[in-house]
């Protein structure tokens, strides 16, 4: 039986090892893990680039991968405490974004300044219960190659935006994307999508598309 399987299956054990991670009640892993345990266990490539302010709130346990000349900026903050986060290569984490995991970010993406990005969800259901106390639950967010999100914007858990598509700046992006499309608002919606036979990007009014 491999260590792991071990640990998961002692509930004493599962936590010993947790405290040993990181301190009860926080979210960010002690310094010898960031020092000493990640450095070996998450796949960040050696050209990728992490800002010195920028915090990394990642735990062995789960994945972490950073992929060729990406970027992590100032101030942004990266959990994977409850979901695994892959970003690809060439991308960039605007100043001050936060990516709370499970998140899936493809090539080429860029993310603008302050963007929240979490596949986490509190529970709230139980009103006997403070909602800091109740369980979570994840969905995991998929950002496809190519994409540009805006200033600002909050993409909730579960979304899925579609290939070279654009989030308008202090967006809400609370349902799916198609490829090729910009959405804006809050809730965010469609407003312009890409037509391959008009070879142009069209404006959208409720079901209709018009020149732009």
């Amino acid at each position: 039986m491999k260590p792991l399987h071990i640990i998961k299956q002692n509930t004493t054990l599962k936590r010993f090892v947790h405290y040993l991670l990181i301190p009860r009640g926080q979210a960010r892993p002690r310094r010898w893990v960031s020092w000493f345990v990640n450095p070996l266990v998450h796949d960040r490539h050696r050209t990728s680039i992490i800002r010195s302010t920028a915090r990394l709130d990642v735990l062995p346990f789960r994945v972490f991968e950073l992929g060729v000349e990406s970027t992590v900026e100032d101030y942004s903050v990266l959990n994977n405490g409850v979901g695994d986060i892959r970003i690809g290569n060439f991308c960039r984490i605007g100043i001050g974004s936060v990516v709370i995991g499970p998140v899936n970010i493809g090539a080429h993406v860029i993310l603008a300044q302050h963007v929240v990005m979490s596949g986490l969800n509190h529970g709230y259901e139980d009103i006997t219960t403070p909602i800091r106390l109740q369980p979570v639950t994840t969905q995991l967010i998929i950002v496809e190659d190519e994409c540009w999100i805006g200033a600002n914007s909050v993409i909730t858990a579960g979304v899925k935006i579609g290939k070279h598509s654009v989030v308008a700046g202090g967006s809400v992006v609370t349902k799916d994307v198609p490829p090729y499309s910009i959405v804006a608002g809050n809730p965010a919606r469609v407003i312009k999508q890409y037509d391959f036979s008009q070879k142009e990007w069209l404006k959208v009014d409720g079901t209709r598309r018009m020149p732009t």
